[in-house]
């Protein structure tokens, strides 16, 4: 079973509605489908509580999908002869909620982890309807696994990047499993310890809940408040009470 007793009666006492919300994972294993990831075990209690409240969740491995390198929306523009980087865009737009997890290798995330970051940051100066940028009104968490030291890196690399895409992130947006330095067993391994793990289990637990609420909040709102925030109206001349230096 996915989630354990304490997990199952939050869902069950839940007294919100969050049926109308989509969210997307985008598990930066190195593996692609169906090859077993661990990283896919912890997004798995994730995936299972946002389910049991009615949320609409996919799982994409981006590793899966042929991923040009580079910092703009469609690299075929640019020498590229493959990028399915706009389909899984369409994904990401279409999502409230984005979940990035990522394994650690040499104290850092994955390079697929780096090469999403990359792609999200080249759809960022997009606006949506509001003359904002694109990702504003999406809420942002990460979840990490590994058998090294780096998690709480990781998780700051990739929630700042988030941020700075437009992401919401809320209060403790970020989980993860570390097992013993070294060779040893990984999350799903037989004897590791990560499923049963109480403080793996409760942060990924907080974090969820803590996506649902915010992304709840921003959607009730109409999204986040286009003023003093909207790159179309600051390059037509809108300073929104920006200090005139010239003023006298």
């Amino acid at each position: 079973m996915t989630l354990n007793d304490k997990q199952e009666a939050m869902c069950e006492q839940s007294r919100w509605d969050f049926s109308d919300l989509s969210a997307l994972f985008l598990n930066c294993t190195l593996k692609r489908s169906p090859e077993r990831s661990h990283t896919q075990g912890l997004i798995d209690i994730s995936k299972a509580i946002m389910e049991k409240n009615g949320v609409k969740v996919e799982v994409v491995r981006p590793v899966d999908y042929r991923l040009a390198y580079g910092v703009y929306p469609d690299m075929t523009k640019y020498g590229w002869t493959q990028d399915q980087w706009p389909e899984l865009y369409q994904k990401v737009k279409a999502a409230n909620i984005l979940v990035i997890g990522s394994p650690i290798w040499l104290g850092e995330k994955s390079s697929v982890c780096t090469l999403t970051i990359e792609r999200l940051y080249s759809n960022s100066g997009e606006l949506n309807d509001n003359g904002q940028y694109a990702y504003y009104g999406g809420v942002g968490g990460c979840l990490i696994t590994g058998n090294e030291d780096g998690a709480k890196h990781c998780s700051m690399n990739i929630l700042y990047s988030l941020q700075h895409l437009g992401y919401a992130i809320p209060p403790q947006a970020d989980a993860a499993w570390l097992g013993e330095a070294g060779p040893g067993p990984s999350y799903l391994d037989e004897g590791s310890g990560g499923p049963e793990n109480d403080f793996t289990n409760r942060n990924t637990t907080f974090m969820t809940w803590n996506l649902l609420h915010l992304a709840r909040m921003i959607k009730d709102a109409g999204g986040i408040p286009a003023h003093g925030n909207q790159r179309s109206q600051w390059d037509a001349g809108c300073r929104f009470d920006y200090p005139n230096p010239d003023y006298r």
